[in-house]
């Protein structure tokens, strides 16, 4: 599996991947635009945290998917080189996210 390179710490995307990923980030970019636009015209507080737990969801959702790709290419390839120590940062990033 050539997806994940444990000792130059990078990642191999297919352009598919990139494409999805950057999408979302520019949508997310958009949304924290958005939000700058609204306390610069003086929007409601209630209307500006509902904008910002949107955005909250939307980063946590990435993440989710970027986790999910990473336990499925680098983790298992890393466990079959032997390097158990993934387990460990894996179990850090999951504390992350509480």
């Amino acid at each position: 599996m050539e997806d994940c390179c444990s000792k130059t710490r990078s990642k191999v995307r297919t352009e598919e991947e990139k494409k999805k990923i950057v999408s979302r980030l520019n949508r997310i970019a958009g949304q924290i635009g958005g939000i700058k636009k609204m306390i610069e015209e003086d929007r409601y507080c209630d209307d500006v945290l509902i904008q910002l737990a949107a955005v909250d969801k939307s980063v946590k959702s990435l993440a989710g998917v970027i986790l999910e790709s990473h336990m499925h290419t680098c983790l298992i390839e890393n466990i079959r080189e032997g390097n158990l120590a993934v387990v460990d940062e894996v179990v850090d990033l999951f504390k992350r996210f509480q």
